[in-house]
């Protein structure tokens, strides 16, 4: 039952809410807030708790949130028994008004992680909550609970590819100064890689060398670099500020990640794959705000938010739960390989969610009632499709600076004899008339780790929303880069759209296409594919989807640094996606 209301601290607005927080917290600690909680274990009362590494809340529904934190004797190395928390939930941030309270404990066998799922909350309604061990108390965080009913505007701020040795977190900084009320995690949380890995050229210049410094294969090398992240300032404003929905990507295993291996893993020398992923995703389970399935299957990680009448967001898992192996473009390049990767590519069983998520989802979308049916996921669903004229020469899988002036050759080749098909077609030689024909010159996705890679798996998902006569809205991240794509089937009817973010701090295609300025890089690729809208390929950011019920706008926002301390932020492209209210 809430306590009286108090006329203690009253405040607006989340960007004050951050300011003032910490002053908020060291005041609380020696208040009277003490009688009210239920005091902890007695080692908690007597060894000062430790919470190093703040607070999260996370999967929030309308009348529940998970509340997460870390809680130590000492630091993360220090031995430490299990301790009893109390947890709170308030209406303010003086906990004069506690709506819910109870005990959880943070547990050795969970990394000394204390997840509760805080129950009997009201819709659409912003709360604080903290976690007391005695005279300990943790930093307050924030959250908020799903809308019910009629709901007007939702605001989601959409992350992908954290890299901590790459750069700062500004990105995360930004979606709170953005005004975001939900943070949607689309995998690469956190990477995989040892010290002198994939983009840590300057991580000793700015202090954010790994930790461990080898490659991450153990539950207790996992634990220790999600650590390492968790007190990164800028990610635990985040959480402090906002629930978080997320699904893991790759890296989060290891690179390009399928059901039963990751081309980052070598078996046997490396453990047994199959080990490495109980750990990762025991890990990923420890130290995000998640709810695990109710079966305890760690590997179940798909799951539905319903947004009042707004928007209903499915959380989709296209790594581990049943993706086939990848097919590389040197396979199909290989005249020994060719026949049959292209069988293995266009085969009506080739799987990326697997028949069980596929149902699950197209009862998802049948059974929805709001405006709005939006996909969270890893990978770019949209057609990156270009002429194998130009991909021979521009492999992305492996570049090579002395190909590039062919590839220019081969481009140009191809866009003149595209324009002479448009303005004097009689005009085309026999060679340009090759190029433009799908038979000599067909085109085939740039990155087969996509749904490129797995063309019926998309067919099915496209074709399902059509048939129920649900445009789908897609948010993607991966690739390092921001995108905007129509979603059309084969025949080319168009379904939906597709949002693609930009990177917290991993690099784009800046790194390995460098020879080609951005606005000239960015320009091609909206030429060469049909379905490509828009494209930044050189700028760190996030994506911030604003959905009221005519429209689904998303505001691409970039940061013009990662590798300073300080920062400013850069609005880029606004696109929106209106369609014929049902």
């Amino acid at each position: 039952m809430p306590t009286p209301r108090s006329t203690a601290m009253t405040i607006t607005s989340r960007r004050e809410f951050i300011i003032r927080i910490g002053s908020a917290s060291a005041a609380l600690a020696s208040g009277p807030l003490l009688s009210a909680c239920g005091g902890g274990s007695d080692e908690s009362d007597t060894l000062p708790v430790r919470f190093d590494y703040g607070v999260a809340s996370g999967d929030p529904l309308a009348d529940r949130v998970i509340l997460w934190t870390h809680a130590k004797h000492g630091d993360f190395d220090a031995p430490s028994q299990a301790i009893l928390l109390d947890w709170e939930v308030a209406e303010d941030a003086a906990f004069s008004q506690v709506v819910a309270r109870g005990q959880v404990t943070a547990e050795p066998a969970a990394g000394h992680t204390a997840k509760v799922d805080a129950t009997g909350l009201r819709a659409g309604t912003d709360y604080y909550y903290r976690f007391v061990a005695g005279t300990s108390i943790s930093p307050v965080g924030r959250t908020r609970t799903l809308p019910a009913a009629d709901v007007e505007n939702v605001k989601l701020a959409v992350f992908s590819c954290a890299n901590y040795p790459a750069g700062y977190f500004h990105v995360y900084t930004e979606a709170v100064r953005q005004g975001a009320q939900y943070a949607i995690h689309l995998g690469d949380y956190i990477y995989e890689y040892a010290a002198d890995g994939y983009a840590s050229g300057d991580a000793q210049a700015l202090g954010r060398v790994v930790q461990p410094t080898h490659e991450i294969l153990t539950l207790d090398d996992y634990r220790r670099r999600y650590a390492q992240y968790r007190s990164d300032p800028d990610l635990k404003q985040l959480h402090a500020s906002m629930p978080m929905i997320a699904v893991w990507d790759d890296h989060e295993i290891s690179n390009n990640t399928w059901r039963e291996g990751a081309e980052n893993h070598t078996e046997g020398a490396e453990s047994r794959f199959v080990d490495r992923l109980a750990a990762a995703l025991q890990a990923y389970h420890e130290w995000l705000p998640i709810r695990t399935a109710a079966s305890g299957d760690h590997k179940e990680i798909w799951r539905s938010f319903d947004f009042g009448n707004l928007l209903s967001l499915h959380m989709l898992d296209t790594r581990i739960a049943a993706r086939e192996k990848q097919i590389s473009l040197a396979e199909l390049a290989s005249p020994q390989t060719a026949t049959q990767a292209l069988a293995r590519l266009a085969s009506p069983q080739r799987t990326l969610l697997g028949h069980v998520q596929q149902q699950w989802l197209a009862q998802q979308l049948a059974a929805s009632q709001a405006r709005w049916q939006v996909l969270g996921q890893q990978v770019l669903m949209a057609r990156m499709q270009v002429p194998v004229s130009i991909l021979r020469h521009l492999n992305p899988e492996s570049l090579d600076p002395a190909a590039l002036p062919a590839a220019m050759q081969a481009i140009e080749a191809y866009l003149r004899a595209r324009a002479i098909a448009a303005q004097a077609p009689q005009m085309l030689t026999d060679e340009q008339r090759a190029l433009l024909d799908p038979t000599t010159n067909p085109k085939l996705g740039y990155n087969l780790d996509a749904w490129d890679g797995y063309p019926a798996a998309r067919e099915a998902v496209l074709q399902t929303a059509h048939q129920l006569g649900k445009p789908l809205l897609v948010l993607a991240g991966d690739t390092h880069n921001a995108w905007h794509s129509d979603l059309t089937l084969m025949d080319g009817t168009k379904v939906g759209e597709e949002f693609a973010t930009s990177s917290v701090s991993s690099p784009g295609f800046e790194e390995y296409l460098h020879m080609f300025a951005p606005a000239q890089l960015q320009a091609l690729f909206v030429d060469l594919i049909d379905d490509l809208q828009y494209l930044n390929a050189h700028q760190r950011g996030l994506l911030l989807m604003d959905f009221t019920h005519r429209t689904a706008t998303g505001h691409w926002i970039f940061v013009d640094t990662v590798k300073s301390r300080s920062y400013a932020a850069v609005r880029g492209h606004s696109a929106a996606f209106i369609e014929p209210a049902p």
